[in-house]
């Protein structure tokens, strides 16, 4: 189940190995882990994905890409998953991962005359960075190992159970 609705979403990986802008990366490219479902490659992208999601930057889907062919993960997958921060739930989780920053430091909420505008961020930037960047590292690695862990328990849960429905069919 998993690896077959996951295929309906995959890009077809011949043609972009074929793609033109993509041939700098020479045999890499051709690593079975960066185009194949299976257990080992789906939990790395998740957790490479997941992690990269949380990086502040807009080079993500970069960073999930080189992330992908460093750990042999699957790249679509990886590439795919940095989209859980897109510019509409980027605001609210980026504000969470500052609220966490905040209380890992032990610091106090910003002062109740604090404006949350562009202005004001930008007045209290120095203030800000250290604990939204400790929430964004914090929730990188959480979701992170969440991601590679569940998805490795979820795939084989789903192996067992197709296994065990495959076993009581073939016993009648």
């Amino acid at each position: 189940m998993p690896k077959k609705l996951l295929q309906k979403f995959m890009p077809d990986h011949e043609t972009l190995k074929k793609h033109k802008n993509l041939q700098f990366l020479g045999e890499k490219l051709h690593d079975p882990n960066l185009w194949h479902l299976n257990r080992k490659s789906v939990s790395m992208a998740f957790a490479i994905g997941l992690f990269a999601a949380w990086i502040p930057t807009p080079t993500q889907m970069a960073i999930a890409a080189v992330a992908a062919f460093y750990f042999r993960g699957n790249l679509p997958i990886s590439v795919a998953l940095v989209w859980l921060t897109n510019p509409i739930t980027m605001p609210p989780l980026f504000y969470f991962a500052y609220r966490v920053g905040l209380f890992v430091m032990a610091q106090p909420s910003p002062s109740a005359d604090f404006e949350f505008s562009l202005d004001g961020v930008m007045n209290g930037l120095g203030d800000v960075w250290a604990p939204f960047l400790l929430g964004c590292l914090i929730l990188g690695v959480t979701c992170s190992s969440a991601g590679y862990f569940g998805m490795n328990a979820f795939w084989r849960y789903h192996v067992a159970h197709r296994w065990s429905k495959r076993k009581l069919r073939a016993s009648h």
